[in-house]
């Protein structure tokens, strides 16, 4: 029986492609492509590749992946399938951890080094069309730039184009997204004879998706996310009744202000289903102010 890749969108699939040690020209490929720095990437330290089981099967714990850069940048790359309406706020708070956490007690200001954080979305979160857009902190006024000590990027992977073939791709990004979003398409199929990190890429998802041990593993993990959007949704959903209920209850409240000149609490009660009790607490309320 045939067995179907692995979704490189999970992140637990996503660290073991991108953070692998033993195929570091596939992370070095994907930061370029991302931060198009003046000096290319030619090495990097990947911080965190081990993989307990435990955190595979805890729904909140995040398998990012970390890295130093040939360029003394600290990176740390994270992968999202559900929006929870928090990613400029998270963002923030795992860049200045990672930016304090290089100073120990003593240590100089200049010895901190450039930090960047990489949210890769599967959903629309940002209020533009692009699906790469990167941040640093500038004038208000001038957009001069004050430092590019920060630098915090978000990849939303269903505003990128659908593409007809590779001639389409003009930017090693979009061939790396496309990757995450369809690594058997027949575009990445044909880009991958010509770029051999991608290959690599595809290669290390089918060593995976043919290794048992490593699919249990993603089934586990696939499993805790499942999990988690479950309890996001149902979250949600609480919400949105509770604010329908509230909105609700707020209407009946304003029409039964304006029955009070005309007409007794029995009958208001009657009027708008509700218990006369709360009428005759409402007649009070207004007739105190």
């Amino acid at each position: 029986m045939r067995r179907t890749l692995l979704n490189p969108k999970i992140d637990f699939v996503f660290k073991k492609i991108f953070g692998s040690e033993e195929h570091p020209e596939i992370l070095i490929s994907f930061l370029n492509a991302v931060l198009k720095p003046q000096k290319p990437i030619v090495s990097v330290e990947i911080k965190n590749s081990d993989l307990e089981k435990e955190y595979i099967e805890d729904k909140c714990s995040r398998l990012d992946v970390k890295a130093l850069t040939s360029n003394k940048e600290i990176i740390n790359i994270e992968i999202q399938l559900k929006n929870e309406y928090n990613m400029i706020q998270r963002s923030l708070y795992y860049w200045s951890k990672l930016y304090e956490e290089q100073l120990s007690e003593g240590d100089r200001y200049d010895k901190l080094s450039r930090t960047v954080c990489i949210n890769i979305l599967d959903f629309k979160y940002l209020k533009n069309d692009r699906f790469h857009n990167g941040y640093r902190l500038k004038e208000i006024e001038t957009n001069e730039e004050l430092t590019d000590l920060q630098e915090i990027h978000f990849i939303e992977i269903p505003k990128l184009k659908r593409f007809e073939s590779t001639e389409e791709i003009v930017d090693l990004l979009e061939g790396w997204v496309e990757f995450l979003r369809d690594p058997e398409s027949e575009v990445i199929r044909k880009l991958e004879m010509s770029n051999k990190e991608i290959r690599e890429a595809k290669d290390e998802l089918y060593r995976l998706s043919r290794n048992s041990k490593e699919r249990e593993l993603y089934y586990l993990r696939e499993k805790s996310l499942r999990d988690e959007i479950s309890a996001l949704a149902n979250a949600e959903e609480k919400g949105l009744k509770e604010g329908l209920k509230q909105g609700l209850l707020e209407g009946k409240l304003e029409s039964a202000r304006s029955l009070l000149d005309i007409l007794d609490d029995d009958t208001i009660a009657t009027k708008l289903n509700m218990d006369v009790d709360i009428i005759k607490k409402l007649r009070i309320e207004t007739l105190k102010k």
